[in-house]
């Protein structure tokens, strides 16, 4: 069954497809904290990522991001990205999941902030 999922699924790691592909023109280049590896062909023209888990695109930090879409030529393994001391590490995004930010007045906190910018109108 699992041979079967990795043959249709592109969303459980890499497809069949991809692994042979990877395997015979990949070179691999680094991998990042969340395991993720990333590949380049031979001369750098192309450049993927096989994720670790589920293929979400804000798993991919940003230094990585850069690096994939041909903005920095090294890669973060070989030359990292001077980071400022404000910066926060990076999160995938937490849409659709518990962890998901929501404003005070928002209906999905457990206890919505009671609003007062606003007066509902009445008719006369």
């Amino acid at each position: 069954m699992s041979l079967l999922l990795r043959a249709l699924t592109w969303w459980n790691s890499q497809t069949l497809n991809t692994q042979l592909w990877t395997r015979l023109y990949g070179e691999r280049v680094g991998e990042d904290d969340q395991g993720n590896v990333y590949y380049q062909s031979k001369g750098g023209k192309r450049r993927w990522v096989i994720y670790n888990g589920e293929a979400e695109a804000s798993r991919v930090s940003p230094e990585w991001h850069g690096w994939l879409h041909h903005t920095y030529k090294e890669p973060p393994t070989r030359q990292p990205l001077p980071h400022k001391p404000w910066e926060k590490p990076h999160a995938p995004n937490q849409t659709g999941t518990p962890a998901a930010y929501h404003p005070a007045g928002s209906l999905y906190r457990a206890e919505p902030a009671e609003r007062r910018d606003y007066d509902a109108w009445q008719p006369e």
